[in-house]
C-alpha cells in the first residue's frame, strides 16, 4: 500500500512516516499543497493523508482537485477542529478526519478502516479463501498450516494481490505498491520477493502469468 502524506511540519511528518513505514506502508512525504498535487498527478496512491494549513495551497483545495480526478481516500489530518471546517471537509469528500494531537496507533487503525470501506470488506482481514492476512498482526494463515509473520517487502506484497484477487499485477504496479520515493529498486526485486514469499506460502499461490506479472487466484 503506497500512501502519500501532505504536511509541512517536518517533525509531525517525521514521526508519521517513521510510524507508516513500521506498519509496511510505502510513504511519499511532500510539504505543500503544490507539491501534494504534483505527486498526486504522477503517482497512484492508495490513500492520501491531508493536512489542511498548507504552504502554497491550501488543504481544502488540495482536496477539491483530488475528488474531480479521483476517488482515492483521504484522511484529513489537521489541528483546524471547528465544526465547521470538518462539516466542509467531509461534504468535500474526506472519508475521514483525525485532529491533531492523535495517538500514531489510532491513525494506523484509522487507516486500516478506511481501506477496508474502499475494498467494500467489513472484515479486519484480507482473504481470498485460502491465504488470509491479518494487517494488524501480519500474521499469514493457510490451511494445515501454521500461521507466520512475513518480512515487510513480501508482506506488502502480498498485500497488494491479495487487496485484488485475481487482477493481475505486473513488476511497475507491484514495485508502486511497496516501494517509496527514492528507495533504489534492483531490476529483479520483485521477482527475488516473489521466490522468497513462494517458498513461504507455496509456490502454486502466487501465480504467474507469462509477460503479464502475477496474481493470487479470486474467492471461489
Amino acid at each position: 500500500m503506497r500512501i502519500l502524506l501532505v504536511e509541512d511540519d517536518i517533525m509531525i511528518s517525521n514521526a508519521i512516516t517513521l510510524s507508516l513505514k513500521d506498519a509496511d506502508y510505502a510513504v511519499d512525504e511532500v510539504s505543500d499543497g503544490k507539491s501534494a498535487l504534483t505527486a498526486f498527478s504522477c503517482q497512484q496512491y492508495d490513500l492520501v493523508l491531508l493536512d489542511l494549513t498548507l504552504p502554497k495551497v491550501d488543504g481544502l483545495a488540495v482536496l477539491k482537485a483530488i475528488r474531480k480526478k479521483s476517488e482515492t481516500p483521504v484522511i484529513i489530518v489537521t489541528a483546524r477542529d471547528s465544526l465547521n471546517e470538518r462539516i466542509i471537509g467531509l461534504d468535500l469528500g474526506a472519508d475521514d478526519y483525525l485532529l491533531k494531537p492523535f495517538d500514531l496507533t489510532e491513525l494506523l487503525a484509522r487507516i486500516r478502516a478506511v481501506l477496508r470501506r474502499k475494498n467494500g470488506s467489513a472484515q479486519p482481514v484480507l482473504t481470498n479463501g485460502v491465504i488470509t492476512l491479518d494487517p494488524v498482526s501480519h500474521e499469514v494463515s493457510l490451511p494445515l498450516v501454521e500461521s507466520l509473520i512475513l518480512p515487510s517487502r513480501e508482506y506488502m506484497l502480498l498485500q497488494a494481490l491479495l487487496t485484488r484477487p485475481g487482477a493481475i499485477l505486473s513488476r511497475n504496479e507491484l514495485e508502486d505498491k511497496i516501494y517509496s520515493w527514492g528507495e533504489e529498486v534492483e531490476s529483479n526485486a520483485i521477482e527475488f520477493i516473489i521466490y522468497s514469499l513462494r517458498k513461504k506460502i507455496g509456490k502454486e499461490r502466487v501465480i504467474n502469468v507469462r509477460g503479464l506479472g502475477w496474481m493470487v487466484q479470486k474467492k471461489q
